[in-house]
């Protein structure tokens, strides 16, 4: 009899460790999914490698902490974060369409006068601290509407999740509905076609502007959510954002293009979900924290390998049936 109770005791504990990781894996991804679409608008719609998230994923994380620490209702600063998101990439464009400096100067440019402008806001707003810390402030996961959520369901903290959850599918859904919009099929047309745009007697420098500057400021928003999560920010915390966020966009179109009802945001916050479970996976088994960045690395080159084999495999049919 005392067998099977520690049978039962050890099948319950490997069970909830197991959605433990599961729940864990969610927020993650959820967080760095808003990052993904804003990769996404750049990377995959504007066909402009911006490098520049590097910089603006934390400039959002310190702005919103900054303000927290200020005294500011979290989800305003969220806004204004996303709004310091839209200045960066409007410059990131602004180098590009009006100066004609390459794609990926303009991002090198911008993450590199971000490097210092990150390191002076954390040391302005924390009185010369190089961490931001708001350990104990409000943030939006403990806070107005959030207070609503149930807090743990079966021992297990829960509330964190769902913001996330809602905070992602709210902002999907809006970003599907700008793409419907005629500025969002203007912003398609751009990356894929700009004498059209031309055609339509439409600028297409400035619609690529609105594209970068929207990337930039969803990447703001993703640093400053990360920030209330985890109560911390600093100015490194965005090293290898641009290699996440094309490999999770990469891995979702990739898997799930042959999905004809799921939408392109869908399958990039889907991508990041999986990417994000393959490194909580790598940290089960053991793998040492300092190996992180590298088996982002990995993970990207694969991303890439088998994006080009299904599309050579595509082509090859498509031959065939002509």
């Amino acid at each position: 009899m005392s067998r099977v109770n520690l049978l039962i005791l050890l099948a319950g504990s490997d069970f909830m460790e197991t959605l433990n990781i599961i729940k864990v894996v969610l927020e993650e991804g959820f967080k760095y999914a808003i990052l993904a679409l804003g990769v996404y608008l750049s990377y995959s719609i504007l066909d402009f490698p911006d490098l520049s998230v590097d910089g603006t994923m934390p400039l959002g994380a310190i702005v919103s902490s900054i303000l927290i620490l200020k005294g500011f209702d979290p989800w305003l600063s969220l806004l204004i974060a996303f709004g310091f998101g839209l200045l960066a990439g409007c410059l990131t464009g602004v180098l590009h369409v009006k100066l004609k400096l390459q794609p990926l100067l303009s991002g090198i440019l911008v993450y590199t006068l971000l490097l210092s402008i990150n390191l002076v806001l954390i040391k302005f707003g924390t009185g010369g601290q190089s961490i931001a810390s708001i350990f104990g402030q409000k943030t939006i996961f403990n806070s107005g509407a959030a207070n609503i959520l149930p807090s743990t369901v079966g021992g297990m903290s829960i509330r964190k999740l769902i913001v996330l959850a809602i905070f992602v599918i709210v902002l999907k859904i809006l970003m599907d509905l700008y793409l419907k919009t005629k500025s969002g099929m203007l912003l398609r047309a751009t990356g894929s076609n700009q004498q059209y745009v031309v055609m339509l007697a439409k600028n297409p420098g400035m619609t690529k502007i609105l594209g970068l500057a929207i990337g930039n400021g969803l990447a703001a928003i993703s640093g400053a959510v990360i920030a209330q999560s985890t109560e911390t920010a600093n100015t490194t915390m965005g090293v290898g954002m641009v290699v996440f966020g094309l490999s999770s966009v990469i891995i979702g179109l990739s898997l799930f293009k042959r999905v004809g009802f799921m939408k392109a945001t869908t399958m990039v916050i889907l991508g990041t979900i999986i990417y994000k479970a393959c490194l909580q996976i790598a940290v089960v088994i053991g793998l040492p924290s300092e190996y992180n960045k590298l088996l982002m690395a990995v993970l990207f080159v694969i991303a890439l390998v088998f994006s080009g084999t299904l599309q050579g495999k595509s082509g090859k049919r498509r031959e065939k049936n002509a």
